[in-house]
């Protein structure tokens, strides 16, 4: 494994699911990690864990991305030893419902919007100016195939990937004088709580999500963002798509039995 020692990795939405494997796999590698979440108590689990296993050192902030104010201020307060973010990985994000447009949840619309897109915002534009300055960085958004593809009943999710992939895109265009790369991992299904917290906890119908196929898992993702954190300084992958073997597309899905 490429080592990291001495970098600083930043990973939003850090208690769970791609967020905590991508924590725990630059952890293996040395690095230096500043985590936030909503969830505090899994991130000081996850801090000490890591601790205990690699002698990682961490930064952990509870801290919801769509909190513009509460964002500024974390950076505001950062540590001058926390400061010089080397790998920036914009993880936190999701989706409410499953719903025709016309019968959605306004408030479920500004959820995701206000963190797929508005919380993506706020912590890269905190991020970005320092590693502009010391001409080096790697930013790695989080999107998904949905980011490509829309489906039924997933307007407003698919909308805000959507973004997601047009804010990467943008962003490249507007460093390509830089050294700083910016990158995309964009995942099909993938085993996290991602379908638990789209049906508000209903386990069964979550459950549905991934019967009878093998889906990713949140270290398919993670090994995907460390490859294109490690690549040669010159080497930018600038998007990677990624799918289980037995999905097509967002609706071609094979299940068995």
């Amino acid at each position: 494994m490429t080592s990291f020692s001495g970098k600083i990795v930043l990973i939003s939405g850090a208690s769970a699911g791609i967020g905590r494997a991508c924590a725990v796999t630059f952890a293996q590698a040395g690095a230096k990690l500043v985590l936030f979440a909503r969830r505090k108590d899994r991130l000081q689990e996850l801090s000490t864990d890591l601790k205990q296993k690699h002698g990682t050192a961490s930064y952990i902030v509870e801290l919801d991305v769509r909190d513009r104010k509460a964002v500024q201020q974390v950076f505001n307060k950062l540590p001058d030893e926390w400061q010089k973010v080397d790998v920036l990985v914009n993880n936190a994000g999701l989706s409410r419902g499953l719903d025709k447009l016309h019968e959605g949840s306004i408030d479920d619309w500004e959820e995701m919007v206000d963190t797929n897109i508005k919380g993506l915002l706020y912590v890269t534009r905190a991020v970005l100016p320092g590693m502009v300055a010391r001409n080096r960085g790697t930013v790695i958004n989080i999107g998904s195939i949905a980011g490509h593809e829309v489906y039924p009943r997933g307007n407003v999710y698919a909308a805000t990937k959507h973004a997601v992939d047009a804010l990467t895109k943008g962003l490249r265009m507007d460093l390509v004088e830089t050294d700083v790369r910016v990158c995309t991992v964009d995942p099909g299904l993938v085993e996290t709580e991602f379908s638990m917290v789209r049906f508000r906890g209903d386990k069964e119908r979550a459950k549905k999500t991934y019967q009878g196929l093998q889906p990713l898992s949140p270290q398919d993702i993670a090994d995907a963002v460390f490859f294109a954190a490690t690549r040669p300084p010159h080497v930018q992958i600038s998007e990677m798509i990624i799918l289980p073997v037995h999905q097509a597309s967002t609706t071609l899905v094979h299940r068995k039995g």
